[in-house]
């Protein structure tokens, strides 16, 4: 039987040298093959392949066994740390965001499974002291921001806002990704766009803020609804489209104090499992509601957002205290997804591409009843 030799520090010098002697030897000989500019494309390419990237790692520190690679439970190795919106990949500060504009949602950066019938996983998110989540009282957080929260101190600074009479608009709600949807079920059935994506507003996530709208205005609430696609058909530059609406909609109605972005969360296991996020209501499986506050963490300016941050906690708590398993811990991201055109600005994300539109229709309704209470207490 042969033994394998061990790498000793002598050996690793030697491969080191060898290779920085090749790689020397092979940028010289581009160097004098290539005309100007050809010799940087070329490296640019080179440094840009995964790749080569992976196999430099593995020349250098070796490849894991395969039981490494292959542990795990789909669950544990969910795809972006239980949510895209949740995962430690930052928007704000990532090279794959448009640095001289709004950063684009990382969703377009993964393919979204479609479930076979019957094959979605149902997940309810809950939170405890032991799970890393900052909390007060009944309001848990996650913080992905290099932040220290005084959640205390937030949660007693005012929102600074007052809703004036429901004779004029006092919330816009709009939506940056207008053709998320669900999945297909029973007689809501749509034409896709793409996985999980229609411009079919009965079946997407218009759909979704149109019983918001709906419960709002039962309230005593003046609602406007925006339907624009900010999304397609270019998905690239959706948060550019959309804060432009916003600011016509601000420009156009300065009483509108309440800007609602509504989409759907989308949670998939590496493995390819669809999850969704779902709890049981008064006998009802309704969708969970996420709210993604945004933050001055990424380098962007944001100078208010505790005082918005401070008014999404107001929902939360609400929520729990309405409807115990509504609501899934609040995520503070280092983007500010637009919410710093206004005070009252809240990402708000009702289920995901694994739930159904019936179940998100039931989440939303719940929301709304429970934000609009909040809302109320605004009013002037």
């Amino acid at each position: 039987m042969k033994t394998r030799k061990t790498s000793t520090p002598a050996r690793r010098l030697l491969r080191r040298s060898v290779a920085c002697c090749i790689a020397l030897f092979g940028f010289w000989l581009l160097t004098l093959a290539s005309p100007d500019g050809v010799t940087l494309q070329a490296l640019q390419r080179l440094g840009g392949s995964p790749q080569l990237v992976t196999a430099a790692l593995a020349a250098e520190l070796g490849t894991p066994p395969a039981a490494e690679l292959s542990s795990g439970s789909g669950w544990q190795k969910m795809l972006l740390s239980e949510s895209n919106l949740l995962s430690g990949w930052d928007r704000g500060s990532s090279g794959k965001s448009n640095p001289t504009g709004e950063p684009d949602d990382e969703e377009d950066q993964q393919k979204l499974q479609v479930a076979p019938q019957g094959k979605v996983v149902e997940r309810s998110f809950k939170a405890s002291d032991t799970d890393g989540y900052a909390k007060i009282d009944d309001v848990y957080v996650q913080n992905k921001t290099t932040k220290q929260l005084d959640l205390p101190a937030i949660a007693a600074l005012s929102p600074d806002i007052q809703l004036g009479p429901n004779s004029a608009p006092q919330v816009l709600i709009m939506h940056t990704h207008a053709t998320e949807a669900y999945t297909q079920d029973g007689s809501d059935v749509y034409q896709a766009s793409g996985t999980a994506r229609t411009t079919d507003p009965n079946y997407n996530i218009i759909r979704v803020g149109a019983e918001i709208e709906r419960i709002f205005n039962e309230m005593g609430l003046s609602v406007i609804h925006d339907k624009t696609l900010c999304d397609y058909p270019n998905y690239n530059g959706s948060y550019d489209r959309s804060k432009a609406v916003v600011e016509q909609y601000l420009k156009q109605y300065p009483s509108i104090k309440i800007v609602l972005d509504v989409h759907r969360d989308a949670l998939i296991g590496q493995d390819g499992t669809v999850y969704k996020a779902v709890t049981d209501i008064d006998g009802a499986k309704t969708a969970q509601v996420l709210l993604v506050m945004g933050s001055d963490d990424g380098g962007l300016s944001h100078p208010n957002w505790q005082k918005n941050f401070s008014l999404a906690m107001r929902i939360q708590h609400r929520m729990n205290t309405l409807w115990p398993g509504l609501a899934r811990p609040i995520a503070l991201r280092s983007s500010r997804f637009n919410q710093q055109l206004s005070n009252g600005s809240i990402l708000v994300e009702i289920g995901s591409h694994g739930n159904t539109l019936q179940e998100s229709l039931s989440g939303a309704r719940l929301f709304a009843r429970s934000a609009g209470q909040v809302l109320l207490e605004l009013q002037e």
